[in-house]
């Protein structure tokens, strides 16, 4: 083989043309796009769609200090991710696992704590490795910058006591500063709704998920938000997913919101950024209106508040008990009853 192949950049496939290939002709002799790879960077965050949202940030980061670097993320939510920043994304699956033992990463980061992506971090192939590992078959530290978030995960007290937001946490891991760098989402508007352009369009998120209930507020506290919020002039918009479609339907029966159904992630992103200020609990769509750059009204009651970097577009709403931040998944003593939809709407008005 005699014609030159530039095998160390960052745009290489080995098995089908590069972008600029297919899109100029061009041939690596003299390739004026020719980018060689200074370092393999490998992310390894597997868990729900919200966590690996709330993980983007780190991207900004990264490209600045390596900026001809080639980053790989592998994921259980691969559709989530922002194609444009990052390199190869994976899927979590097997065959997947096997190409990532075939690499040579300079750089191998794992913010999960579960034991699957803790033991992928053992078997990756890295000169240096941030995060978390299987130690005796459980998760432990790599190095001194992760101990802090471990000890979070394993006592209460330790995690009531923290005041960094899980973004400060993740960059501290990594060993940066964090410094206001924003969630990505590749957001193109896909679907269209006939919803008014006159109005500020309130979304009302009414689930969460079923692991954490206790994150629940009433349904009959939705229902006089709706009605309250109506009266003064507010568009109101009804979100969720499957599980949340009866409830919504009847919010929308008695009030006269808008609910417009549920459909796949795109669709529910979408619906999203038609509104002006979203109320969520602790779930999905509060990472999805943070990567939207929405104004939030966050209700929280089991969460550590300081977990949650709102960018200065939102506020955070408790009850006012002294078990906040009790991080309960079943109570008898529901405390989410004891935010009324009067204080919530006047903390609508001071964000509009």
């Amino acid at each position: 083989m005699t014609e030159k192949i530039n095998i160390d950049c960052k745009y290489y496939k080995g098995d089908i043309p590069c972008v600029y290939h297919k899109k100029y002709g061009v041939h690596c002799t003299d390739c004026q796009y020719y980018k060689k790879i200074d370092k393999k960077i490998l992310i390894i965050k597997l868990g729900a769609i919200g966590d690996v949202i709330r993980t983007t940030p780190l991207l900004h980061r990264l490209r600045k200090e390596y900026p001809q670097s080639q980053i790989h993320w592998i994921t259980r939510s691969p559709d989530i991710l922002p194609a444009s920043y990052i390199d190869r994304i994976y899927t979590y699956n097997l065959e997947n696992i096997e190409i990532l033992h075939t690499i040579e990463f300079d750089i191998s980061i794992n913010l999960d704590k579960d034991r699957e992506a803790c033991a992928l971090q053992n078997q990756i192939n890295a000169v240096k490795k941030c995060g978390f590992y299987l130690l005796h078959g459980n998760c432990h530290p790599i190095d001194k910058k992760a101990i802090s978030k471990w000890l979070t995960g394993l006592f209460d007290d330790s995690n009531k006591e923290n005041y960094k937001s899980y973004v400060e946490e993740i960059f501290e891991i990594c060993g940066f500063t964090f410094d206001g760098e924003e969630y990505i989402l590749d957001a193109k508007q896909k679907y269209k709704f006939n919803l008014p352009s006159d109005q500020d369009i309130i979304g009302l998120n009414t689930g969460c998920g079923k692991r954490w209930t206790t994150r629940l507020w009433p349904e009959e506290h939705w229902k006089q938000l709706a009605t309250l919020l109506i009266k003064n002039g507010y568009y109101v918009l009804l979100l969720g997913g499957e599980q949340e479609d009866a409830k919504n339907k009847r919010i929308s029966e008695a009030t006269g919101a808008r609910y417009l159904g549920h459909g796949n992630l795109t669709r529910f992103i979408d619906l999203m950024n038609q509104c002006q200020l979203i109320v969520t609990p602790v779930t999905m769509a509060l990472h999805i209106a943070l990567a939207l750059k929405k104004r939030i009204l966050l209700f929280n009651n089991i969460f550590n508040r300081h977990e949650f970097e709102l960018y200065g577009r939102g506020k955070i709403i408790e009850p006012p008990v002294d078990c906040k931040g009790c991080f309960k998944n079943t109570c008898d003593k529901p405390c989410m009853e004891l935010i009324k939809p009067e204080e919530v709407l006047k903390e609508i008005k001071d964000l509009t």
